[in-house]
This record gives structure tokens, C-alpha cells and sequence, in this order.
């Protein structure tokens, strides 16, 4: 009973899950809606285990029709595309997507005609055709064996295209929690057929397995990161001038001892190199920025960036980046373009690396938390 209950849960949270992500205009995306086909397969893959538990099958023996369509098939299918849709065109334009559902087709056709003899009784299959359909059967196991191990291992070696490290983490996350799971229903499939195995409590174990993931994907793919689709919007609302002016930085190496340089005011060549760097570049979106990555780039000492730095503005390196990162997300909060985004997602794309880390700084230089800003007049 709390078995049966658990997967009931799943399920409605898969279906309800999906359809928020393919009607909400703060989710919806070409990337988002593969993942939104896959929470409502692993819904539909839960809903047959459960009416094989209820013997839902012998008072309604059509429901056999969904139960015996491998969607299987699908997972690996919706996962890739899920991963795809977010590279950029050139990787996507490569890829053949309808080759990811000769699979389920195929099996669909092939379970869906021979159930019009079985279930549905329609016509009768001649024994000449009997040989012929453990050919097609054996197509079909032949098809498993292969195109659900390869697909997730391609979708591996896919995800390096990805930009975003944070976006790329928790996708290949989902994506290893996934392949375990279709490795080992597939070999669990494999020892029931050819071992004769019991393999009904390996199933069970797998189901609330498939569970998880729906709930996992809840949390992390849709209430920590849940604004995804918006990273691109406010990538290109970080980097609309970028294309226009980018030019690139002709950097020489001062060789003279620093204490022999030009005395440090505020037209100073290396602090005017910064400048540009942040104004026209918005390095300071790197969240791994320091003062070594900038030192690299200016040719520079780091602990000449420091000194430059706190001359000249009179605060250190890590306030310095912030202040950049503040204002951008100040530009955000004002531009109704951006009136309906996650606060927190501007501040992760803003170069922030946290939540904490982001309130603290915008509250540092405006003095109010980044809620209070967005709901003050201006």
C-alpha cells in the first residue's frame, strides 16, 4: 500500500511537473520541453508497473496496449535532446534527432500489431507469421542491447559543449542517474530472459528508483536552477555590446621593478586595462575570477592588481569585481524586460557564486537586499 502510494505520488508530480514546464512562459524552452517528454514517460512507465500490481490488466485487458510499448526507448531519446538544445546551433544543426526514435517506433509498431491479434482479437496471425514476428521480436532486443547504452554515452560526451559550469554539473548529474538506471533495467531485462529470473523485485527497487529522479528534478532542475531558460536571455543582456566593441586587448609586459613604475592614479594604463576588461568584456562574470586571472591577463603581478586597485578606489580586488556585479544586476531589476526574472539566477549570472555571497554584496554597496531594491520606486 505505501509502495503503490509513492509511485502515485510520482507520478502526479511527473505529470503535473511537466505540464508547468511546457505551459509556464518562466520554463518554457526547446531544451526545457524534452525534459518535460521525459518526466511524463518515466509518469507513463510508473503508471503500467502500478496497474501490474493492481492486476488493473485482467478486468481491462486494453490497457495492455500501453503497458506492452517499450517507452523505454524514449528516455535516452528525450534525454539527448534535452542536452542538445542546449549547445549552441553549430552542434545542433549536426545532429540527426529523428534517428533517436526509429527505436520506439519500431517497437510500438511491431507490440501494438501483434496486440491486435492478442488483445484486441481483430485478426488472427497465421502460424507462418508467427516465425517471422521472434525475428521482428529479436530486431527489437537487438535494438535495445545497443541503442539505449549508446545514446546516454553519446549524451556524455555531448554535455562538453555546454558553457555554463553550474548548468553542466547538474546536468550530468541527471544524466548519470538516468544511464544507471536504463543500464540496469536493461540487464535485469537480460537475466529475466535469458537466466528465467524472478526479476519482479528488482523491478520494484527500480520504480522507486524512477521515483527519485522525478522528485530530484523537481528540486534541482526546476526550484534551485529555475530559471534556465533565462540564462541565455540575460548571458546576451550581459554581452549586447560585446560584439559591436570587442576588440582584443594588445597587453605588454611592463618589465621595469614595480617600484619604479609610474606612480598609480587613476590613468594608469594597467588600472585602464581593467577597466575595459570589466566595462566591455564583463569578466567579472566568471565566478572563478581572482586576482591571478587578472594579473594573467594584464601582464601584471597580483599583488600589483591589488595595489592599483586599492590606490585608485580605495577598496580591495573582491569588492571591486562586486560592485561591477551589483550594478549589473541593478540594471536588470530596472529593465522591464526583466521584470518577471529570478532574482537569485541574475546574481548567479552576474558573476555571483551564491545566494549569500550575492545578498551581502548588494546590500554592501546599496544598503538595501536585492528584494527591497526591486520593490522600491524609482
Amino acid at each position: 500500500m505505501i509502495y503503490t502510494t509513492l509511485l502515485n505520488i510520482a507520478i502526479f508530480q511527473g505529470i503535473i511537473l511537466g505540464l508547468i514546464i511546457l505551459k509556464s512562459s518562466l520554463f518554457n524552452s526547446n531544451s526545457n520541453k524534452y525534459l518535460a517528454y521525459l518526466l511524463f514517460t518515466l509518469s507513463i512507465i510508473l503508471l503500467n508497473h502500478v496497474f501490474e500490481i493492481e492486476g488493473a490488466f485482467t478486468p481491462y485487458p486494453f490497457l495492455r496496449f500501453i503497458d506492452h510499448i517499450e517507452w523505454v526507448f524514449l528516455i535516452p531519446a528525450f534525454l539527448f535532446l534535452f542536452i542538445i538544445n542546449r549547445t549552441d546551433d553549430t552542434v545542433k544543426s549536426k545532429q540527426k534527432f529523428y534517428l533517436c526514435f526509429i527505436p520506439f517506433a519500431y517497437s510500438a509498431f511491431l507490440n501494438i500489431t501483434y496486440d491486435l491479434d492478442r488483445v484486441a482479437g481483430i485478426y488472427t496471425i497465421p502460424e507462418s507469421g508467427i516465425g517471422l514476428i521472434k525475428i521482428l521480436g529479436l530486431i527489437q532486443l537487438i535494438l535495445a542491447v545497443t541503442f539505449i547504452p549508446f545514446l546516454p554515452l553519446y549524451s556524455h560526451f555531448m554535455i562538453r559543449h555546454l558553457k555554463d559550469s553550474q548548468e553542466k554539473k547538474w546536468t550530468i548529474t541527471l544524466l548519470t542517474i538516468v544511464s544507471s538506471l536504463l543500464f540496469a533495467w536493461l540487464i535485469t531485462c537480460l537475466a529475466g530472459l535469458f537466466l528465467q529470473y524472478d526479476i519482479s523485485s528488482t523491478m520494484s527497487v527500480l520504480a522507486l528508483s524512477a521515483t527519485f529522479i522525478i522528485h530530484w528534478t523537481a528540486y534541482i532542475g526546476i526550484y534551485k536552477y529555475k530559471l534556465a531558460k533565462n540564462k541565455d536571455a540575460i548571458f546576451n543582456f550581459l554581452n549586447k555590446d560585446l560584439a559591436l566593441s570587442y576588440t582584443p586587448l594588445q597587453i605588454v609586459e611592463n618589465n621595469k621593478p614595480e617600484e619604479y613604475r609610474e606612480s598609480i592614479t587613476a590613468d594608469n594604463l594597467y588600472f585602464q586595462k581593467l577597466e575595459l576588461l570589466c566595462k566591455d568584456q564583463h569578466i567579472y562574470t566568471d565566478s572563478t575570477l581572482n586576482r591571478e586571472k587578472v594579473a594573467e591577463k594584464l601582464g601584471i603581478s597580483a599583488g600589483y592588481v591589488s595595489q592599483i586597485i586599492n590606490t585608485i578606489t580605495g577598496d580591495n580586488f573582491a569588492n571591486y569585481i562586486n560592485n561591477y556585479r551589483v550594478e549589473t544586476v541593478k540594471e536588470m531589476i530596472s529593465n522591464s524586460e526583466y521584470e518577471n526574472y529570478n532574482l537569485l539566477a541574475m546574481g548567479l549570472e552576474s558573476g555571483f557564486t551564491s545566494k549569500t555571497t550575492f545578498y551581502k554584496a548588494f546590500k554592501k554597496v546599496t544598503g538595501q537586499t536585492p528584494n527591497e531594491y526591486k520593490n522600491t520606486p524609482k
